[in-house]
């Protein structure tokens, strides 16, 4: 009998031994897959709550505002801006410049601080059409880069990539590599995909790499305009922050469609560029969120980046008062910005919008919040 007890009492003792040892491997499992989850980068979209308005200036259209926090916590935007006068579509390509604002909160109200560049009708290749600016913060040095033109009737070909270096964030602003040459121009060699574009290179974002290197982000055409040439995106790395710059022989992403306004940043130890999505490859109007292990390739399927603006975080219609003055009906977010808070993650996003929700004379560029 006493056996039978004894053997009863290690059998029970052993059931419970495995059964505490499954609890432990299958609680290992659930916490390494937690890890495993935090260090992918995922789908943005739902997690944007809509704020309002970050920038509104009388008498000017604002748009495509790049946020950077400075040492003492305030948050600076470096944004395109033209007179509210001007057509739309004659002045973000002639007519706009770079101005710089800053709030206490990411929240704003941001107040305009100077004009730190805007084209002289020179006849340079940066002549007119300061656009595009994207402001990040690398090798200790604020790193100011965008778009201009030499301000020829035929718009789209001249279009470059230039970049500002500053040791504070309120300047001077040195160009690079100097007065008269761009930071990057499309390929003289016809075997790179973008020889010849007929969009120049625009939309540019750069981040430094973890290898060390700089890669710079930009759209292009494969070809000449009316060509039926594609546009996509494209990248040009750098072993130095002020170049040279070379174009990589084919674009990154694998779209059908086109995309653009790429904001490039670091999330999860992964590349990452935030586009629009014009053309409904998730959602017309909204955002996609390309991830990529090495910066080059980015996976072909993209995560939801953000809503579209009027169906989504306005519930489909607009104010009484609302002054739309670009995208017709069927207004969008483009230009999108982050601002990472100290672990890198995303906590705010700027967007500009053809549509000023309170009637002003411009359009405005919008504040969303990330939470989850």
């Amino acid at each position: 009998m006493k056996k039978i007890i004894l053997s009863t009492i290690i059998l029970s003792m052993f059931v419970v031994s495995c059964q505490n040892k499954e609890s432990k491997n299958s609680e290992t499992k659930k916490n390494e897959t937690s890890q495993k989850e935090k260090q992918i980068p995922t789908a943005l979209s739902d997690y944007w709550k809509f704020i309002g308005e970050a920038v509104n200036e009388p008498g000017y259209d604002v748009w495509g505002s790049s946020p950077i926090r400075d040492d003492h916590g305030n948050v600076h935007l470096f944004s395109a801006r033209w007179s509210s006068d001007i057509p739309f579509k004659k002045a973000w390509r002639y007519n706009s410049e770079i101005a710089h604002y800053v709030a206490q909160k990411p929240e704003g109200p941001f107040k305009y601080v100077e004009t730190v560049r805007k084209g002289k009708n020179d006849g340079k290749w940066n002549a007119a059409g300061f656009h595009n600016p994207s402001v990040k913060k690398i090798d200790n040095k604020y790193v100011l880069i965008f778009i201009a033109n030499d301000g020829s009737d035929k718009h789209g070909p001249s279009q470059r990539i230039g970049m500002l270096i500053s040791d504070a964030i309120n300047g001077p602003w040195v160009e690079v590599p100097n007065k008269t040459k761009p930071l990057l121009s499309p390929p003289d060699d016809d075997k790179i995909w973008c020889y010849n574009s007929g969009l120049g290179v625009n939309n540019p974002g750069l981040i430094k790499h973890p290898n060390g290197k700089y890669y710079l982000y930009f759209k292009a055409m494969a070809g000449p305009k009316g060509t039926g040439a594609k546009v996509s995106m494209g990248v040009a790395v750098s072993e130095k922050l002020e170049g040279p710059y070379k174009i990589q022989p084919e674009p990154i992403t694998t779209n059908k469609t086109r995309i653009e306004d790429g904001y490039a940043f670091m999330w999860k130890n992964k590349v990452c560029l935030l586009t629009t999505d014009n053309h409904g490859i998730l959602e017309k109007g909204g955002g996609l969120l390309w991830v990529s292990e090495d910066g080059l390739k980015f996976n072909s399927k993209p995560l939801s980046g953000f809503h579209n603006y009027q169906d989504f975080y306005l519930k489909g219609s607009f104010p009484k008062e609302a002054n739309i003055r670009y995208g017709g009906k069927k207004v969008k977010f483009e230009r999108p910005q982050l601002l990472m808070n100290a672990n890198n993650e995303p906590e705010y996003l700027y967007c500009p919008s053809g549509v000023a929700l309170d009637g002003s004379d411009g359009t405005n560029n919008y504040v969303l919040k990330y939470q989850k």
